[in-house]
């Protein structure tokens, strides 16, 4: 239901806004102070994620972290802070609400209330702003930038303190409704990726046809097929195997792929978008051929499945971060076959045990890789098997699709409804708000790795 009457708004993002509201510069209502956390006065690390603004004291930190913390700013509890460098990427979060005291990067803006109001109604008023990226538009400069003096120079909507409080509250119990559909399906999908996670494991690891068994000898393995043959992948591929073969005939200037971390992805994706001449990347780099494996061997891309199997690698041969090793199987083995050695949990979690270095710089050897033993089915039998796990995961990622799709039209929802509340399309006065637990976003580590790593060295990097 819409207000009686509107006004035309001058923010150009918005045509109209209830008579009754007022439309002033932020400024008035906000402060811009920036207190360093000089001494180390205060310890405990926030960060604003797309989670919001958590925590991030943890043994492995998000982002960057700052030999010394003197640089950093100090927030309290109930005030906004905003993300608005690099304004091109439309990826990031942009907008939090402050739940305790805590330091996080200069780079940030830290908004202040100064008058009597309801901060989560502001906050919801900027996170509509975020979510139509208004903020990407305003930008200034090379690195897209938005000050804190820029972002107090904005109009926005006032509405009485009352109607604050009915917006705010309104908003708190429609979003959590939602946020707990959007939990429900996102369960859903995670056990759905855990049988997928099983049947592949299964197939791989034992097969999927009943026949005669034997003890492998391997203790954590136990009985496979009789006809199997326990051998260490060493065995069956070559490992970090040379290219020089291949390369001896090509020029300098051959364009090949190139392969970051970020090009490569836990559930097997490659990017092969970038390309480089041969005499840029020939050495410094882990090389690979196509048909290959590749697998990440650094924390903590090796534990959460970094890999893939290049036989659709659109150049004969590539070039990477060193922080791949390359798996180049022999004729006995299926290439898809040997990269789903590599992502099941046995490889992962026994090679996370091995694994050696300081924090955050752990690596898994190429040993372990030579040395992990397991059952080889023949080659047919490895075809046949590859051929049922996709038949049976195509069923499972169809249902997938399915739950990902209504998390969108939820997503849709959320956005639309926020926004039309907050811009005064809506008259939620009269609503009756029962009592509710409030639910907050709850996104998938998939969902918040490339925000809170990438964003944060941009961080770092203009606070210098």
């Amino acid at each position: 239901m819409k207000y009686e009457q509107y006004s035309p708004s001058i923010i150009r993002w918005n045509h109209e806004y209830p008579t009754h509201w007022s439309c002033e510069k932020a400024k008035r209502f906000f402060a811009n102070p920036k207190k360093l956390n000089k001494g180390n006065e205060e310890s405990n690390v926030l960060s604003l994620t797309l989670r919001g603004v958590i925590r991030n004291n943890g043994e492995k930190p998000i982002g960057l972290s700052p030999s010394d913390y003197n640089t950093y700013q100090i927030f309290d509890s109930g005030e906004l802070v905003f993300k608005l460098i690099d304004l091109n990427n439309i990826s990031t979060s942009r907008v939090g609400m402050v739940p305790e005291k805590g330091i996080m990067s200069s780079a940030y803006i830290r908004f202040v209330p100064r008058a009597d109001m309801n901060i989560k109604y502001f906050y919801y008023q900027y996170y509509d702003w975020y979510k139509r990226n208004i903020f990407n538009g305003l930008g200034e400069g090379v690195r897209q930038t938005l000050s804190g003096n820029d972002l107090r120079n904005l109009e926005i909507l006032i509405p009485p303190r009352e109607e604050q409080d009915q917006i705010a509250r309104y908003l708190d119990w429609q979003v959590s409704k939602i946020n707990k559909l959007i939990a429900a399906k996102k369960k859903q999908i995670r056990l759905l990726k855990e049988l997928r996670k099983a049947i592949t494991d299964e197939g791989i690891l034992h097969g999927f046809t009943s026949s005669e068994i034997k003890d492998s000898g391997v203790l954590w393995l136990g009985g496979i097929p009789a006809h199997w043959s326990v051998k260490p992948l060493k065995r069956v591929c070559r490992v970090n195997a040379s290219i020089s073969h291949l390369t001896a005939a090509l020029n300098d200037d051959t364009s090949v792929t190139f392969l970051p971390m970020e090009n490569v992805s836990v559930i097997g994706e490659v990017d092969c978008t970038i390309k480089k001449p041969l005499s840029e990347v020939r050495s410094g780099f882990s090389s690979f051929a196509k048909g290959d494996v590749v697998v990440a061997k650094i924390t903590p891309c090796f534990e959460n499945g970094k890999g893939a199997c290049l036989d659709s690698l659109d150049t004969e041969i590539g070039f990477g971060t060193t922080e791949f090793i390359n798996l180049r199987p022999y004729h006995d083995i299926n290439s898809k076959y040997l990269y789903l050695i590599t992502m099941t949990r046995p490889f992962r979690v026994l090679g996370e045990k091995v694994m050696t270095g300081s924090a955050g710089q752990k690596r898994v050897s190429p040993e372990h890789i030579k040395n992990f033993t397991i059952g080889i089915p023949p080659l047919d039998e490895q075809n046949s098997i590859l051929e049922e796990i996709d038949r049976r995961v195509s069923r499972i990622d169809e249902h997938i699709c399915c739950e990902n799709e209504s998390i969108s039209v939820l997503f849709e929802l959320r956005t639309r409804l926020i926004s039309d509340v907050v811009t005064g399309q809506i008259d939620v006065r009269v609503k009756e708000v029962p009592d509710f637990d409030v639910i907050e976003e709850i996104d998938t580590d998939e969902e918040i790795l490339d925000d809170e790593y990438s964003a944060d060295e941009t961080e770092e990097q203009e606070a210098e």
